[in-house]
């Protein structure tokens, strides 16, 4: 018999929609100096450096990113690995779209996602061993 989810409302340490922006430029790149964060968003956003240190700021405070100082700036780097905070992040998305619809949501996440095929041998194989997990 499956576990009952325990419910995984929203809290003050959940990124923001901006700060996920910033986070995947850190997770990618980093460690990095503000300036370069802007730098790798620039292209996407308008955001000015203050934009930027301030949502740095927030992440480290939220605790998904830390600081070292170099000289006379800082490099932010990731504290929290990004599976974990995607992981929240889905768990949260399942738990909003309810149990009759959880089908349909990961049909178009898998339709709209670029899939590598060791990602698609590894759903398959996760597919085929759901029915036996659920008889244990």
């Amino acid at each position: 018999m499956p576990r009952p989810k325990t419910p995984r409302s929203p809290s003050p340490e959940d990124p923001t929609a901006a700060e996920w922006r910033v986070l995947r430029v850190v997770w990618d790149h980093g460690p990095l100096a503000a300036r370069d964060v802007l730098s790798h968003l620039e292209d996407e956003t308008e955001w000015s450096a203050s934009t930027v240190k301030t949502l740095l700021r927030r992440l480290v405070e939220k605790g998904h990113l830390k600081t070292r100082q170099v000289g006379n700036s800082f490099q932010y780097s990731a504290k929290r690995s990004p599976f974990g905070a995607l992981r929240r992040a889905a768990d949260q998305l399942l738990e909003r779209a309810g149990g009759e619809r959880t089908g349909s949501l990961l049909a178009y996440l898998v339709r709209s996602s670029e899939l590598s095929d060791a990602d698609l041998a590894e759903l398959r194989e996760l597919i085929q061993s759901k029915p036996e997990e659920e008889t244990l």
